[in-house]
């Protein structure tokens, strides 16, 4: 019997109808063989009766009786099949957890490697053999092994999902698209599976981009950390080596200007900290969606990435990080007030060293230098600015010019053309032959016709000579006691710190500090050279360029 069954090809083991072995195979009287119940089910379903084979007709429904000597030889094949399958069965991995198992093997389910989409079945590497060498089982279509086969059939109509409908957006068979879908577009699920995967490769590239700027703005954080830490550094040493000097009378003072410090560096560690943990966290979810876009981008099977594509193809929420970023606190000054305060009584013993502290700090501010020029739209009519836009002074005649919102109509002010919302700036004045001028910054939305006072209140953080008199515009303004005129008045400005400096260029002496200042709108720099009576005061003012050389 096996040598009879080795002279029949494999495919004559199959039944035409059903496209598997044959069970119970009987013989039409054309001589053709089928499986009984697959003849006796298709005569039932067609008349005439015919050969599904060679479509002889016959007038009365054929007697089937099994033929035994071919059911002999099927028999056969099967044990031969089943003992390769045995043979070879050991050489293969039983199917694990969360594998999916053949649905043939009997005992130990192995390892599937393929599932049929026609069989609804899937196969190990003995029971695939069939499909991969069988004329009839060729023509299945074969995917990566897949647990849920009946969920790849439309529950309607139990066809194979083959076609995408673009109106709706689903996955339906052939018989979907001409009676439930009839007027839709369609397109073959391997077009729109292309076209998703291409989609949810420029969303793995989104992710990426995503990624790469959250490690970069972990490193621009960490970066901002150990400025302020060298800065920080800085600071401390410069404050020990001055309270060293002063010994035990201003301990008291040098434990408050390190408290200060590191009250500040650790605020700005504490909030790189929470920032870094959020990008992390947001790096975390990203690589984990990255995974999955990666892993669904792979795949192959058409109906699994359009039924997931909706859920992965967008990234996860995210924070914004564009604007946020990390601003060292600002320790301009830090020393030399506390010093000041707690050393009035021992100037003359600490000018040397004082000296030395104001021009390290002047250094620092001057490396935040803008170039700042007058805007002529905001000058007072009575100004006469330079065409460069550098230098102002007031003339004796006011000039027709457009009353326009932005102008000053009461105060001989003007303002510069360039406003800062954020971060720090500096830049330097002259100020030498007036006895009487007045600098600083303003709100933008500052009162520009009406008299009206000049204060921290109404928005100006100014510092000025009346008469050869120096005052804070502070609330209440503050009289000056410098060692001599300034030649050249630095302005430092701290945004997030809220700190307006002054500082005395030539002399590298701090003027005054504005602390505490809450600023909540754009700032520009301000300048009023004062009224020039019969040519006295009649000097400009002039904006320098900024030396850091000095």
């Amino acid at each position: 019997m096996s040598a009879a069954s080795c002279l029949l090809s494999e495919d004559q083991f199959l039944c035409s109808i059903c496209l598997d072995v044959f069970t119970d195979p009987v013989t039409t009287p054309c001589g053709h063989n089928f499986c009984k119940t697959c003849i006796t089910q298709y005569w039932d379903d067609n008349f005439p009766y015919q050969c599904p084979l060679c479509k002889k007709e016959f007038y009365t429904r054929p007697e089937l009786h099994i033929n035994t000597l071919f059911s002999q030889m099927v028999a056969q094949f099967r044990r031969e099949a089943q003992q390769k399958a045995s043979s070879s069965s050991s050489e293969q991995q039983a199917a694990k957890p969360g594998e999916v198992p053949c649905d043939v093997c009997t005992g130990t389910k192995l390892k599937a490697l393929k599932s049929c989409l026609v069989c609804l079945t899937s196969y190990c590497h003995t029971h695939l053999e069939p499909h991969l060498s069988m004329k009839g089982l060729k023509r299945h279509q074969l995917i990566d092994p897949e647990e849920n086969l009946e969920g790849r059939m439309c529950m309607k109509h139990d066809k194979p999902l083959e076609l995408f409908c673009k109106t709706d957006q689903t996955c339906v068979c052939m018989l979907c698209s001409v009676v439930d879908h009839k007027t839709h577009e369609f397109v073959p699920l391997r077009e729109e599976y292309e076209g998703k995967k291409a989609e949810l490769g420029k969303t793995e590239a989104e992710i990426q981009q995503m990624i790469q700027k959250r490690r970069l703005k972990i490193e621009e954080i960490k970066e901002s950390v150990k400025m302020s830490k060298d800065a920080a550094d800085r600071e401390k040493a410069e404050g020990v080596q001055v309270f060293t000097a002063l010994k035990e009378s201003v301990d008291r003072g040098l434990n408050e200007l390190i408290k200060q410090i590191e009250d500040k560096q650790e605020t700005t560690k504490k909030q790189a900290e929470g920032f870094i943990k959020d990008l992390e966290q947001e790096i975390s979810e990203l690589m984990k969606r990255s995974s999955e876009v990666e892993q669904l981008s792979r795949s192959k099977d058409h109906l699994h990435l359009l039924q997931s594509f909706s859920s992965l193809k967008d990234a996860p929420p995210t924070k914004d990080w564009t604007e946020v970023s990390i601003h060292p606190p600002s320790y301009e000054g830090t020393v030399v007030r506390v010093v000041v305060r707690a050393v009035d009584q021992l100037k003359k013993i600490l000018r040397k060293d004082m000296k030395k502290l104001f021009e390290a700090e002047l250094k620092r501010v001057q490396q935040y230098a803008v170039d700042v020029t007058l805007d002529p739209d905001t000058a007072n009519p009575q100004l006469i600015l330079s065409d460069d836009g550098r230098q102002v002074h007031c003339g004796l005649q006011l000039k027709k010019l457009p009353d326009n919102p932005e102008r000053f109509s009461e105060h001989v002010f003007v303002l510069g053309n360039q406003s800062f919302s954020s971060g720090r700036f500096y830049f330097e004045v002259q100020v030498k032959d007036k006895t009487d001028w007045s600098l600083g910054v303003v709100r933008e939305s500052v009162n520009r016709k009406e008299d009206f006072t000049v204060s921290r209140e109404n928005g100006y953080w100014i510092v000025g000579a009346f008469e050869n008199i120096f005052v804070a515009l502070d609330d209440p303004p503050v009289r000056l006691s410098l060692q001599s005129d300034p030649e050249k008045v630095g302005v430092f400005v701290d945004y997030e710190e809220g700190l307006v400096s002054f500082y005395d260029v030539g002399d590298a002496a701090l003027i005054y500090s504005f602390t505490g200042c809450s600023f909540t709108e754009k700032l520009h720099p301000f300048f009023s050279p004062d009224f020039n009576i019969g040519g006295k005061n009649s000097a400009p003012l002039i904006i320098c360029p900024v030396n850091q050389s000095v």
